[in-house]
C-alpha cells in the first residue's frame, strides 16, 4: 500500500514538474522573441538586452561565470543595419516591410523615384543620380546579416504581392554600418562531482537578425530562442542533479553574421579544447515531428550509434538521422579544432525561417521534451 501511495504521488507530481519546465521554456521564448530584444540583433540594443537576460538566468540558476571577469566574452565586428527610414512604393502602392519585401542585408542607403527596366521574369533595375536599385521577385523572403555593404540597394519582393509587372519604384531606405560593434558570448559552468578536468559543453547561439527599420523585427523563435531555452533547461537540470564532469554552457553571438562568436571563442583558447569530452550544439529545436538531424553523425559513428540506441530503447523520436561535416552552425570551429561534437536540430513542422513569421506563439515544441531526454541520457552515458 505504501508503494502504491508513493507511485500515485509520483504520478501526480511529475506532470506538475514537467508542466513547470515547459512554462519556463515558454517564458524564455516569449522574452527572447519580444520587442524588448528586437530580433536579438544590432538595433535598439536588442542583442545586449538578450545577453543580460541570459546571464541573469544563469546567475539565478546557480551556474558560475566561466571567466574571472564574469559571464561575458567580448568581441567585435562590423555590421550593416537599417535603423531608420524604410519606405518602398511600387507602382504607387506602399509595400509592407517584412511582409511584402525585405532589403538585401548588404544594401546601401538609397532615396528617390525610379523608372524600372524589366530584365527577365524576376529581375528589375532602376537608376537615378543617387544610385542603383535592383528588385528581385522571390517565392519566400529570407533575411540575413551582412558585415559589408555594396554600392547599390537591392530589394527582395515576395512573388505573391499581386504585382504582375513593376513600372515605377519610390524608395527611402537608410542603412548604417556599425563599426566594431561590441558583441559578447555568454558563458557559464556547473562543477562536476567527480571530474573537473574533463568537460561536457552545451552551446546555442542567441543572436538573430535584429530589425529592419523602426518597427519591423525578426523574432527568431525557432532560430534560435528554442536552442537557448534548451541550454537554459539543461543548466537548470544539472544545477539540480550535479553532473559527473564539469559542464560548460555557451551562448554564442555573431552566428548569423558568419559563426563569428564561436570562432572567436575557439581561437581565444579560454578553455583547453583537448579536455572537452564532447560538445552538443543546439539550434532550431522548436519542431521534431520528423525527428532530428545530427550533423557530424556520419563521422562520429560510435557516438551516433549510441544516440540512436538510446532513442530506440526509449522510443523518443520518429527518426535520428545523420549527416557529415557541415559549416552551418557554431559546432563547426570546434570540429575543426578536433573537438568531438554534434550539431542537433529538429525536422518537420513550421516552415518559418529568417522571416517575421518565426514567432513564439506558433512554435509547436512538438518533440522538445523528447530531445531533452535524449540529450541528457546521451551525456550521462559518455
Amino acid at each position: 500500500m505504501r508503494f502504491v501511495k508513493f507511485s500515485l504521488a509520483l504520478f501526480f507530481l511529475f506532470p506538475s514538474l514537467f508542466a513547470q519546465d515547459m512554462d519556463y521554456t515558454k517564458r524564455v521564448l516569449r522574452y527572447l522573441c519580444s520587442e524588448k530584444c528586437y530580433g536579438r540583433g544590432y538595433l535598439k540594443n536588442g542583442l545586449d538586452v538578450a545577453a543580460k537576460f541570459i546571464s541573469a538566468e544563469a546567475q539565478q540558476i546557480g551556474a558560475k561565470p566561466l571567466f574571472s571577469t564574469g559571464y561575458y566574452q567580448w568581441f567585435d565586428f562590423d555590421v550593416n543595419t537599417f535603423p531608420d527610414k524604410m519606405m518602398v512604393k511600387l507602382n504607387g502602392r506602399l509595400m509592407k516591410p517584412g511582409v511584402d519585401y525585405i532589403i538585401n542585408p548588404n544594401s546601401r542607403s538609397l532615396k528617390g523615384k525610379f523608372k524600372l527596366i524589366q530584365k527577365d521574369s524576376v529581375n528589375y533595375f532602376g537608376e537615378n543620380e543617387l544610385g542603383e536599385l535592383h528588385i528581385q521577385v522571390k517565392k519566400k523572403l529570407t533575411f540575413s546579416v551582412a558585415t559589408k555593404t555594396i554600392n547599390s540597394c537591392s530589394i527582395d519582393l515576395l512573388g505573391s504581392s499581386n504585382l504582375k509587372t513593376i513600372q515605377t519604384a519610390e524608395v527611402n531606405i537608410q542603412s548604417k554600418v556599425l563599426t566594431k560593434y561590441l558583441n559578447k558570448n555568454v558563458c557559464a559552468y556547473i562543477a562536476g562531482t567527480q571530474n573537473n578536468d574533463s568537460m561536457i559543453v552545451y552551446s546555442a547561439h542567441y543572436d538573430h537578425l535584429g530589425g529592419m527599420g523602426k518597427v519591423t523585427f525578426f523574432p527568431g523563435a525557432n532560430d534560435n530562442a528554442s536552442g537557448v531555452s534548451m541550454v537554459l533547461n539543461l543548466m537548470k537540470h544539472y544545477a539540480k542533479y550535479p553532473p559527473k564532469y564539469k559542464t560548460v554552457f555557451i551562448f554564442f553571438a555573431g552566428e548569423e553574421a558568419g559563426l563569428i562568436g564561436s570562432k572567436y571563442f575557439v581561437d581565444s583558447k579560454v578553455i583547453d579544447l583537448k579536455k572537452v569530452k564532447f560538445l552538443i550544439n543546439l539550434d532550431l529545436l522548436g519542431t521534431g515531428e520528423d525527428g532530428i538531424m545530427v550533423v557530424n553523425g556520419a563521422i562520429l559513428e560510435k557516438q551516433f550509434n549510441q544516440l540512436q540506441a538510446i532513442n530506440t530503447e526509449k522510443s523518443l523520436l520518429k527518426e535520428v538521422k545523420k549527416r557529415g561535416k557541415a559549416q552551418n552552425s557554431d559546432h563547426y570551429w570546434f570540429t575543426e579544432a578536433g573537438v568531438p561534437c554534434f550539431f542537433i536540430y529538429t525536422m518537420g513542422g513550421i516552415s518559418a525561417y529568417h522571416d517575421v513569421y518565426d514567432v513564439e506563439k506558433t512554435l509547436p515544441l512538438t518533440k522538445y521534451k523528447e530531445v531533452f531526454q535524449l540529450i541528457t541520457s546521451f551525456a550521462k552515458d559518455l
